[in-house]
């Protein structure tokens, strides 16, 4: 999926968040979205996303624009959605939760469901199928048939990773997926998005972890203060001037990480 978001602008109470960003994301990039605190990262993420409505500007999906749309119009049009704190649905287990992301791509209908019919039981047997490849893919599928709200942080983020694949995403938002895991939760995040990329989806990271983003993305947008400051490949965001200043500091880019 191809996403385009032309001059789009957010304000709160009369403060800009984001004013006239504009970029491009080719179907199958990995794009990713850094900055300091207060850049607007997650507000742009909501505004792509639909949990925003955009005060000016454009959002648009494979040349369609979608920036009226809610959030549950633009996750049946192929967006899925990984929010920065992990988000569960209680009394519900881990497999549960996941099956609960497939309800924009189900067909079978309310009537089907409600009478109980073949065609309904079909579709809920592929939906568990798929819920479980999923879990698996996050590496929690050991936890499937565990409460959800027993799941340790890492597990829960990686919870909702699952639930979001398993809608079959076109484009995948991903909101600081990486934030607070261990290290081996944080190679294997890694690893599940490289191969995601591999096999075509569009992606679009929000990142605290500069390091990271260096390691997975194609090109990568910087924000301060709500406006584009540059907009690159990892090798020319490390050495701008300005990104510099702004946000990376000369000591990133003397580290191993930075030099990397």
């Amino acid at each position: 999926m191809r996403l385009a978001v032309g001059g789009v602008s957010r304000a709160f109470g009369g403060v800009y968040a984001v004013r006239d960003v504009s970029l491009t994301v080719a179907p199958g990039e990995l794009r990713a979205i850094i900055g300091p605190n207060g850049a607007g990262k997650s507000t742009l993420f909501a505004l792509i996303g639909g949990q925003l409505a955009t005060h000016h500007g454009s959002v648009t999906l494979d040349g369609a624009r979608v920036e009226r749309l809610p959030a549950h119009r633009r996750a049946r049009l192929g967006v899925g959605v990984v929010f920065q704190g992990a988000r569960i649905f209680h009394g519900l287990t881990a497999l549960e939760n996941v099956m609960v992301g497939a309800h924009a791509t189900t067909r079978a209908g309310f009537l089907s469901a409600a009478l109980r019919l073949p065609a309904h039981h079909r579709e809920e047997r592929a939906i568990r199928e798929r819920a479980l490849t999923c879990l698996d893919r996050a590496g929690i599928a050991d936890w499937a048939h565990r409460p959800a709200e027993e799941l340790p942080l890492g597990q829960q983020r990686a919870l909702q990773l699952a639930r979001a694949l398993c809608a079959r995403p076109r484009l995948l938002l991903l909101d600081e997926p990486a934030s607070g895991l261990r290290a081996a939760e944080r190679e294997h995040l890694a690893g599940l998005i490289t191969a995601l990329r591999a096999e075509g989806l569009t992606i679009l990271l929000v990142e605290h972890d500069v390091a990271f983003v260096m390691r997975l993305a194609d090109r990568i947008t910087v924000l301060d203060l709500g406006r584009v400051i540059a907009d690159g490949s990892p090798a020319e965001i490390r050495e701008n001037p300005r990104v510099i200043e702004a946000y990376l500091g000369p000591s990133f880019v003397r580290s191993p990480h930075g030099a990397s």
